[in-house]
């Protein structure tokens, strides 16, 4: 891999736990999606460093139980559910057409049960 790839791939994986770091006191922010971003970037940019995000003493359990087990948390699995509800009756009380709620409502259905079917922590 170029040199260029390589930073470019850190880059992405810096920005991404930056994010995380923000999702991590602010509730409406993600924080585990945007870790595991990070994780695929620096694996591919710089594996050392993805080894240091998966020995981080806070962050470093759920990473390893993602990749070892596919495991979310049950506190994550509840937040993110109840945030997709908010969101599809956000759309539905601002009035959106029958079509706009039944697209969203299916991708956040099948979201909701990718979710629900991977194993807890």
């Amino acid at each position: 891999m170029s040199r260029r790839r390589a930073y470019a791939y850190r880059g992405v994986g810096i920005v991404a736990v930056g994010l995380a770091a923000i999702g991590a006191v602010l509730p409406l922010m993600p924080t585990t999606v945007f870790l595991l971003i990070a994780l695929w970037a620096f694996a591919r940019g710089s594996p050392a460093w993805a080894d240091r995000l998966r020995a981080h003493r806070r962050f470093g359990p759920y990473i390893r139980d993602w990749e070892e087990r596919g495991a979310i948390p049950r506190k994550a699995k509840a937040t993110a559910i109840v945030m997709m509800t908010a969101s599809w009756a956000g759309l539905a009380v601002a009035g959106q057409g029958a079509m706009v709620l039944g697209l969203v409502g299916g991708v956040l259905v099948a979201v909701a049960g990718f979710i629900l079917t991977r194993p807890s922590q």
